[in-house]
């Protein structure tokens, strides 16, 4: 199985413009599998050091690569580090920031040589060093957990994916695709997309396996607390992480994590959990123009997990059946399509750099008007609606389609795909006025696909 991170490496390696590339990502999402996969497939000889084992910041600090590849090949024992053949790879770079330095210089000294670094907690490491880094060196690759499409292809599932990339909405789509796929979207939904806990339910099939996996994770997690050293306070960070997937979805307000703490020491430990990147930001936004990124209000923002299936362990799922998880409903099942969109638009954005997710927030003194999110697709925003069921109103999105006029509207949820006209009589202050959109109708499995099918839509 071929992750979309190992297949973007690959466009990477070919490259004729070939830097260092450092991959990005929170603990666990699978970077130093990644590598090794990647260096096995296409027969490279991989040279791994993990330098938390071996720091060499002496080494690396001399700039002297000549020296600090003879360094390596001692601790690596595979010969030179050299030629077409070889990928240097330096796992958990942040525990010795002079290596960060030293890549700009590998690279001048030794173009053909493949070098791959990977870190998780580098805007830790950035912010408490101060060199320079090898700018206009260096590449960098996002990796986000595993999303749907790489869990069908885990499972061989390889006749369902490829009708989810080559289907056109209008056309037939089977009951039986559509019932299978609803099936492994809500063990993906429940079990979510860390690799270790993919490969767990693959391997058992046991819910209690795969939970304990969570449970691993989240310790790994509140274990790095103490790396973020005197930035946040340990009693805010833990207070905030186990606070952040009750209220997915949500607006969020620094007073309801606790009332009695200063909002700026609950803001601070927040965001180092979004720089540790196991919790992300989704921003308000007016729309009213693109880049969307250009009317964000800092202060007006929601909070969602890095993964649904560590959301669903924070929230205390395990005590069920596999039967009855596969068939029951669950109070939070809205936020839990949400979150399971959110992480999914992720993926969607440039492979170098980290996603910026926004939604449309219009609060009234009698009501308000919310749209979950939102994408711009060229000069174009579209609204996204996302519902846990296969019915639901429409309101806010009818609202942000009177107000921003989009060319197409998108509903996530659970029935087949559609595309449709839709007319309806929405009420304004004391009168009465007709909303047209154009209705994108799409299964949560389909989250994906929503790029190309939006530019297909009439």
């Amino acid at each position: 199985m071929k992750r979309l991170s190992e297949i973007r490496m690959e466009t990477w390696f070919m490259s004729a413009y070939r830097k260092p590339l450092i991959i990005r990502g929170a603990r666990q999402v699978g970077k130093s599998t990644l590598v090794r996969n990647f260096a096995a497939g296409r027969g490279l000889v991989l040279h791994e050091v993990n330098l938390e084992r071996h720091p060499m910041a002496g080494v690396f600090g001399t700039n002297d690569t000549a020296r600090i590849l003879k360094e390596l090949e001692f601790i690596c024992g595979k010969g030179p580090i050299a030629g077409e053949s070889a990928l240097l790879f330096l796992d958990e770079i942040q525990a010795t920031p002079d290596a960060l330095q030293a890549l700009r210089y590998l690279h001048e000294d030794h173009p053909e040589l493949a070098v791959v670094a990977a870190g998780s907690l580098l805007e830790f490491t950035l912010a408490d060093h101060s060199f320079s880094m090898p700018v206009g060196r260096i590449e960098y690759l996002f990796m986000e957990p595993m999303t749907f499409e790489e869990l069908l292809a885990a499972m061989n599932e390889t006749d369902l994916l490829e009708f989810l990339r080559s289907y056109r909405v209008g056309t037939l789509f089977p009951d039986s695709a559509h019932a299978r796929l609803l099936e492994i979207q809500r063990i993906h939904l429940l079990f979510g997309g860390m690799p270790e806990a993919v490969q767990r339910f693959l391997e058992t099939e046991d819910p209690d396996q795969v939970f304990d996996v969570h449970a691993s994770i989240m310790e790994t997690y509140r274990d790095d607390f103490a790396k973020y050293g005197g930035r946040a306070d340990m009693p805010s960070l833990r207070k905030v992480f186990d606070f952040i997937p009750m209220i997915v979805g949500e607006k969020f307000k620094y007073s309801r994590v606790d009332p009695g703490t200063d909002p700026r020491r609950i803001r601070a430990a927040l965001e180092l959990l979004m720089d540790a990147q196991v919790v992300r930001k989704v921003a308000h936004t007016n729309a009213t123009d693109v880049p969307l990124t250009a009317s964000i209000n800092p202060k007006i923002f929601k909070t969602y997990m890095l993964d649904c299936g560590l959301m669903n362990q924070m929230r205390g799922i395990r005590w069920f059946s596999m039967e009855q998880l596969l068939q029951r409903g669950f109070v939070n099942e809205g936020a839990l399509a949400e979150q399971y969109v959110a992480q999914h638009l992720s993926t969607l954005g440039k492979d170098n750099a980290r996603m910026v997710l926004t939604y449309w927030l219009r609060e009234g003194r009698s009501s308000n008007a919310e749209v979950d999110f939102l994408l711009q697709e060229e000069r174009r925003i579209i609204p996204i609606e996302v519902k846990a069921g296969r019915s639901g109103t429409l309101r806010s999105l009818l609202q942000f389609a009177w107000e921003r006029r989009p060319p197409v509207a998108v509903r996530f949820d659970l029935n087949k795909p559609s595309y449709q006209e839709i007319h309806h009589s929405l009420r304004q202050a004391d009168s009465t006025v007709e909303v047209q959109t154009n209705l994108l109708s799409l299964p949560l499995y389909m989250v994906q696909q929503l790029p190309r099918l939006i530019r297909a839509a009439p």
